[in-house]
């Protein structure tokens, strides 16, 4: 190679190659001289990009967003998480301008686009969405470099199962705390006849054990609107909102129970005495811890709280006289229900709970016959839930 210098050492002629500094401080005061003339002429545009650079959100954000989660409780629908969060960025997408969107192929089974979306193209460049192609390592990459350049809050979305392609490129959101949102649909064996190959089991909880990244996985609209509120406000790393393809049951709350799910986890539904048993659940399972609360009171008489969390690392960083109010220690019947991979519940049933979830792969069916099969019925899960009462 003809190099003729100790190993490790760079020559100062290289060094002085890529010395970018003087003509970088020459673009810096040009941009600088350009910008001061804009703020001149331009006063309120250039109050609004230094406030998109600055990654600060409007002063009427947390207005926006209390509307959208209050109207989203009144409106009572029972509809897949995916479309709520369609239904999110309809409301979103016009007051926030920095929301830069896409998927990688599957916006139409995403839903991350809006009545607003308009494609960036080679031809012109001044839309709001990006068609990403089958790429969704490049996606995330890019998401990341959008984010770092500043001045737009970037999401896209894909399947859950196939965060195995992106898997580098989110590591790295969370290495480089980038504000980056991740819209992962289809995100149990509830999406159904695609099989094993498309129905993610591990994935939740890779991307839980994965430092720095927030993980959302709503059971209804209302909590979708949440989700969507924590991740837009989360500055300092990565959120990944984890949706249902198929739809789920609303739930009601009174004013006390929607505001507490910011807190990521909560009581959705309490008993009048100290709990014989508490069932935790996230997404798509809650209303089927809903419905086996509801048996045992019909049935048994059985006191049960029902605790929806569909942030485990939110709900992690509450204080600890929150975390008590909503798990006390004293209550050892605890029973966990997701349709995944399901160890990590150990922290939060103990050793002597039990975990409904799944330690193998899905099948090819019908999200109905699939849940019959791998146990997750009311009447499947009540016959474990005797156990805890022998």
């Amino acid at each position: 190679l003809g190099w003729d210098h100790p190993p490790f050492e760079v020559p100062q002629d290289i060094y002085a190659a890529w010395d970018a500094k003087a003509q970088g401080s020459k673009w810096e005061q040009e941009w600088q001289t350009r910008f001061e003339s804009y703020c001149q002429t331009h006063p309120e545009l250039a109050k609004e990009l230094l406030r998109r650079l600055n990654s600060e959100l409007p002063a009427f954000w947390e207005d926006i967003a209390f509307t959208l989660i209050h109207s989203e409780q009144d409106q009572n629908n029972s509809i897949a998480t995916r479309k709520a969060s369609q239904n999110c960025l309809e409301a979103l997408g016009s007051v926030l301008p920095e929301l830069l969107g896409g998927s990688a192929d599957l916006t139409h089974s995403n839903l991350t686009n809006w009545s607003g979306s308009k494609p960036i193209t080679a031809n012109d460049p001044k839309g709001n969405y990006i068609y990403y192609g089958v790429r969704e390592f490049g996606m995330s990459a890019i998401m990341n470099g959008i984010a770092a350049h500043g001045g737009f809050i970037p999401y896209g979305g894909t399947f859950l199962t196939f965060v195995d392609y992106a898997r580098n490129a989110v590591r790295m959101s969370a290495l480089m705390k980038q504000r980056v949102i991740y819209v992962f649909t289809h995100d149990s064996i509830g999406l159904g006849e695609d099989g094993p190959t498309h129905q993610p089991v591990e994935h939740i909880s890779m991307l839980r054990l994965t430092p720095n990244v927030s993980n959302w996985r709503p059971c209804d609209e209302v909590e979708t609107a949440v989700a969507w509120q924590a991740a837009i406000s989360h500055k300092t790393g990565p959120t990944c909102l984890l949706l249902s393809r198929q739809n789920l049951r609303h739930q009601k709350r009174d004013l006390n129970t929607l505001l507490n799910i910011k807190r990521g986890g909560y009581i959705l539904k309490d008993c009048s005495t100290v709990p014989d048993l508490i069932i935790i659940a996230t997404g798509s399972e809650v209303g089927l811890a809903m419905a086996v609360a509801e048996e045992l009171k019909a049935s048994e008489n059985r006191a049960v709280r029902v605790v929806s969390m569909p942030s485990t690392d939110v709900f992690a960083m509450q204080d600890k006289a929150y975390q008590e109010s909503v798990l006390p220690r004293s209550v050892k019947r605890r029973v966990a229900i997701e349709a995944a991979a399901g160890d990590l519940w150990y922290k939060y049933v103990g050793q002597d709970g039990i975990i409904i979830g799944l330690d193998h792969f899905g099948e090819s069916a019908p999200a109905e016959e699939l849940y019959k099969t791998m146990g997750f019925t009311v009447d499947k899960i009540i016959k474990k839930i005797h156990t805890l009462f022998k």
